[in-house]
């Protein structure tokens, strides 16, 4: 059994809005079985944080298009997206990219 990690999410670019409008969440995603990835991370997100509107950031078993994802300050394309794996004290940041008009 993995054990917990400490991973701090955050949402900008008006995604927070659908977060309570908190911008920064510090997070301890319990132990499990599998090594935490982004996909697992994505479900945990929309079952503990996600306050409205969870179809504005989850598409599928993904994000939604025009939802940018750093992960450590790197887009999450070079590392694997869904697939990468967690670790201790990592920072994932979700921007929204599409504006209302």
């Amino acid at each position: 059994m993995a054990a917990p990690l400490s991973v701090e999410v955050e949402f900008g670019g008006g995604a927070e809005l659908l977060f309570d409008g908190v911008k920064k969440h510090q997070v301890t995603l319990p132990g499990q079985e599998a090594p935490w990835d982004i996909r697992s991370l994505l479900v945990w997100i929309k079952k503990n944080l996600l306050r409205e509107r969870p179809d504005l950031f989850i598409q599928g078993d993904s994000v939604r298009p025009g939802i940018l994802v750093l992960i450590n300050d790197a887009d999450w394309e070079l590392l694997g997206e869904l697939d990468y794996q967690l670790q201790d004290q990592d920072s994932v940041l979700f921007i929204s990219t599409l504006h209302g008009g």
